[in-house]
């Protein structure tokens, strides 16, 4: 009776990268450039030889994102998204079926490209100057200096007094 029970991709809540227990842990999103991945990517041909050129300019395409920074890395994953490659461009057919455009969806996932893809790789699409955006600066200040409200599970306010002991 193998496959039953046990984790699941999925299966419950990922952990946060902004809770206490997530810091305990050091678990942290991984940035990716928001400008996008600007160095070599390998050539299609060598995962897939009967490539169309429609397949090429995909694969063009989709090296020239964030999440192209962390695939260069993970040479195992290229070959799904070569695979995500072919699925979207026959996702674009009119006469596509529900279970092609779900194949695509679901390998999009996969490698990244989608939020949910994005959050279950632990990855986050951050802007370079993010840390000395003045406009990013003024709003963590004015977070901070407020201290953190949150809901006691009944509906009511709870807001943090930072300094004062009882």
């Amino acid at each position: 009776m193998a496959g039953h029970g046990g984790a699941r991709n999925r299966s419950g809540p990922h952990p946060s990268a902004n809770s206490a227990r997530s810091d305990a842990r050091d678990i942290r999103a991984k940035r990716l450039p928001v400008g996008g991945w600007e160095g070599d990517f390998p050539p299609l041909s060598e995962l897939m030889p009967d490539a169309t050129e429609r397949e090429g300019v995909v694969w063009a395409e989709i090296w020239r994102t964030p999440q192209a920074a962390e695939w260069v890395r993970e040479q195992w994953r290229w070959r799904v998204v070569a695979m995500y490659v072919r699925w979207s461009v026959r996702a674009e057919d009119p006469e596509a079926t529900a279970a092609t455009i779900n194949a695509a969806t679901r390998l999009a996932d996969q490698i990244g490209l989608t939020p949910a893809g994005l959050k279950e790789n632990g990855w986050l699409i951050v802007a370079d100057d993010a840390a000395s955006n003045p406009d990013q600066q003024a709003k963590q200040k004015t977070a901070v200096s407020k201290g953190t409200s949150r809901t006691n599970g009944g509906g009511k306010r709870m807001t943090a007094v930072r300094g004062r002991r009882d």
